[in-house]
């Protein structure tokens, strides 16, 4: 008896935890930490897929512009038919010159009207073989390398200022460090809108080497 209340006991807070965006159970791409700098992670990243497309608007209007798609293809909208599960982060970056958003390609957070990158990181489970493939001919699935990244969290609004304010607190961290910057950076979004602004988790990120 009471192993068949569990679940109706446990009902609300599952669901005030999606109600304040709570990320319990996402799966996220596997990193290690190999180093600290004040409030920074130097991470490794394994090599992963990422699922992106390319829309046109402001920084924020341009994420959710992709959102709608991006969601559709792993709700069922490509070739097999199948549910590909939810992970995190967004990934969002400027397009230029066809390159790539994740961590290898420059990443602007400026505002203004321009052409972005928007991705999610597939399940660590598939390969590119076995990933279904997107039937929206938009949707590009990319190999991302392995790589370090510099990483700094920050709650609130993730909107360009707080991005950018971010990314300066990071470069600052790293000035001085073992650690220097091999490339520009960018942003990571975990939650959805909903969520409260000081339980929401951003990171900023910029690709580094040891000195």
């Amino acid at each position: 008896m009471r192993r068949r209340l569990l679940p109706l006991l446990l009902a609300p807070f599952v669901a005030a935890c999606s109600a304040f965006g709570m990320r319990d159970g996402t799966e996220e791409p596997p990193f290690t930490v190999i180093a600290r700098v004040g409030e920074l992670e130097i991470r490794r990243y394994a090599p992963r897929l990422i699922a992106e497309i390319s829309v046109t608007g402001d920084e924020v209007s341009a994420r959710s512009a992709a959102f709608r798609p991006l969601a559709a293809y792993i709700f069922g909208e490509n070739d097999a038919a199948e549910r590909i599960g939810m992970t995190a982060p967004v990934a969002q970056g400027r397009a230029e010159a066809g390159e790539r958003i994740g961590m290898t390609a420059p990443v602007a957070q400026s505002g203004g009207e321009g052409q972005w990158r928007v991705g999610f990181f597939m399940p660590a489970r598939y390969s590119l073989a076995t990933l279904p493939r997107p039937r929206d001919p938009r949707i590009a699935i990319v190999t991302l390398p392995e790589v370090e990244v510099a990483v700094l969290r920050f709650s609130g609004l993730p909107g360009a200022e707080a991005v950018a304010a971010a990314q300066a607190r990071l470069d600052a961290a790293l000035a001085g460090s073992a650690w220097t910057p091999s490339g520009p950076g960018g942003a990571w979004f975990y939650d959805p809108p909903w969520t409260i602004p000081a339980l929401r988790r951003s990171e900023a990120w910029r690709p580094v080497l040891s000195r």
